[in-house]
């Protein structure tokens, strides 16, 4: 797997050698736009707002919006003289405990491979990070971009997780969220044997892009159809959002689900043994 960066991992005085991996991958179907007539392709034009007349690649400049229709233009040396030095390195700052750090933050994460002479110094920060469930805090330039990461330990690997910057985050006080009247013991209960009764063992594997998987199925169908329209699948009830007896919807919720017992927790992926019929 070819590596998209190359650097190391430095805290203290240590340096590790290292190569950055995507640890996540996503393949969208994509879509063309047509005339619908021929179904020719449709392709985009770059045009100037004033006239409407086409743009070549060679006479568009970046420009900066200060005002209303007034702009600065920046030009490839004006981005060259703020660039943030890309040192290649992993630059680890400070170590957190990972519980104190909102999931919210982190973005995106990459896996970190260990390149030659580097393996027992990684295999040391791997252990640590494992052992103290701490995460390093640091600050990497990827693609002339800096950005602020974790460095964490995922099994036998090492994860840098870009994370967001502090003020990238919208303020969560801006919602508009009810107080409504505090829940009653008897909710709280109920409640928590629904989520006791609903509760398995992590498998990621449980768990696929139904949309992908339906949207893909229905392309296939208007192929073998020649492109013709499918019939109207049926519409699916609406729920309803509106909760008047709280307490009747959880215990129905309980009754579909084994009241106290947690048979999906217990479930085991081991077959049951066939019953011999009776010579």
């Amino acid at each position: 797997m070819a590596s998209i960066w190359k650097g190391s991992i430095s805290f203290g005085l240590v340096s590790i050698p290292v190569a950055l991996h995507p640890a996540t991958k996503r393949e969208e179907l994509s879509f063309r736009l047509l005339r619908s007539s021929d179904l020719s392709p449709v392709n985009y034009k770059r045009v100037a707002e004033v006239d409407g007349k086409e743009v070549p690649w060679e006479q568009i400049v970046k420009g900066y919006e200060y005002e209303k229709g007034k702009f600065v233009v920046i030009k490839e040396e004006d981005f060259k003289r703020v660039d943030i030095e890309a040192t290649q390195t992993i630059d680890i700052m400070d170590f957190v405990n990972l519980d104190d750090v909102n999931p919210i933050f982190f973005s995106k994460p990459y896996f970190l491979e260990p390149q030659k002479g580097g393996s027992s110094a990684y295999a040391l920060l791997r252990e640590v990070l494992a052992k103290t469930n701490k995460a390093g805090i640091a600050k990497v330039v990827i693609r002339t971009r800096q950005h602020l990461a974790a460095v964490k330990a995922n099994g036998e690997a090492l994860v840098l997780e870009i994370m967001h910057f502090a003020d990238e985050l919208v303020d969560q006080k801006k919602l508009k969220i009810a107080a409504g009247k505090p829940p009653a013991a008897r909710e709280l209960q109920m409640a928590g044997t629904l989520v006791e009764n609903m509760t398995v063992e992590w498998d990621p594997n449980r768990y696929r892009d139904d949309y992908s998987s339906a949207l893909l199925k229905l392309i296939e169908k208007k192929i073998e159809s020649g492109g013709q329209d499918l019939p109207s699948a049926p519409k699916a009830p609406k729920r309803s959002a509106n909760v008047i007896d709280l307490v009747a919807v959880l215990r129905e919720s309980l009754n579909q689900t084994g009241h106290g017992t947690k048979p999906r927790a217990k479930r085991s992926s081991a077959k049951k043994p066939s019953r011999k019929k009776a010579a």
